[in-house]
């Protein structure tokens, strides 16, 4: 799951201890959001930083629920398009699990020949959410608990 820092952070989630996941506009990310389960680990990515990487690791704690925002018109997330009886848009809750030592930059992750079929290093994949296969989360989380030499 990305965000980008200045907008929502692994600080914020440490410090919150449950956030939610919302404004999520991109069908194909929805969709990806709406199949996660309570306990489902998610790799928290921070994008639009330098660098972008791996931060934490957070936990679904509520499955996918209508998202307020699409219905409020004040919101920067507005959708007068989403019919309130059958809801386009879906959030999730997620609690903070942990932060890693150190981020596994964007172009670490490129780098490594573990994890050239992760989608987040695919030209062109930049959803805000999407799947990541359990040997890619265990090879990113070992990297990332690596402590600098």
């Amino acid at each position: 799951m990305k965000s980008e820092p200045d907008e929502y952070s692994i600080d914020d989630l440490e410090r919150s201890g449950t956030g939610t996941w919302e404004g999520v506009r991109n069908f194909q990310a929805r969709n990806h959001l709406r199949s996660m389960c309570i306990g489902d680990r998610v790799l928290f990515y921070h994008s639009n930083a330098k660098p972008p990487g791996v931060v934490g690791v957070a936990e679904v704690c509520r499955t996918a629920y209508p998202d307020p925002s699409q219905f409020d018109p004040k919101s920067k997330y507005h959708d007068p398009r989403s019919p309130p009886e059958e809801p386009r848009w879906s959030m999730v809750d997620v609690r903070f699990v942990e932060r890693l030592p150190r981020m596994v930059s964007l172009d670490e992750l490129k780098a490594d020949p573990a994890l050239a079929t992760m989608l987040v290093v695919r030209r062109g994949m930049r959803l805000s959410v999407q799947p990541v296969e359990p040997q890619h989360f265990r090879h990113v989380l070992a990297l990332g608990r690596r402590r600098k030499a």
